[in-house]
């Protein structure tokens, strides 16, 4: 019971709906107890039950909900957001520019750009940058390889980078680049 309050805080940024999460999270508790004669004693047991939540939401929630969406990622530029971060008037003044991002950045902004992520990526992006999980402790929870995750999350994080910059042009926080 333990893991609940972090087990319902994945699910709820899974399903983006607390009902849904709710159920998610009371199903995984439900299929670990009927499975508890499988978990093997010494191992890592929140890793087992994110296992058990994300296969679960991956098997009931996204066939009922919608097919994964495409998304072509590719020709996001890596650290796109960062390079333009210098265009803030106060980045020089000893602030770093996340500081200066984050000060003018909501965490509603932050949460819409994270939902707006593919469901593969924003379930890597997720477990490994909200929850700390490690890429090997990601690749046994999802049932990918781990090169899957680390693909994931990198491409995760440079669209989230791109979400975030059209959110900062789009309140002047930095300047539209030509050709870009």
């Amino acid at each position: 019971m333990e893991f609940m309050p972090a087990l319902y805080s994945a699910a709820l940024r899974m399903t983006r709906n607390s009902a849904d999460a709710e159920d998610l999270v009371q199903e995984t508790f439900l299929k670990a107890y009927r499975a508890f004669d499988s978990f093997e004693e010494g191992t890592n047991l929140k890793a087992w039950l994110y296992r058990i939540l994300t296969n679960t939401f991956i098997n009931s929630y996204r066939a009922s909900k919608r097919r994964p969406e495409k998304a072509d990622v590719e020709d996001i530029e890596d650290l796109y957001l960062y390079k333009r971060l210098n265009e803030l008037p106060a980045a020089g003044a000893g602030r770093s520019a996340e500081e200066e991002l984050l000060e003018r950045v909501t965490d509603d902004e932050v949460k819409g750009a994270l939902e707006s992520l593919p469901e593969s990526f924003r379930i890597a992006v997720l477990l490994a940058d909200v929850e700390g999980f490690s890429y090997k402790e990601i690749a046994e929870i999802t049932g990918v390889p781990i090169g899957t995750v680390m693909s994931r999350i990198h491409r995760g994080r440079r669209a989230l980078q791109k979400a975030l910059l059209e959110f900062a042009q789009a309140r002047g926080l930095v300047t539209a680049q030509t050709g870009r």
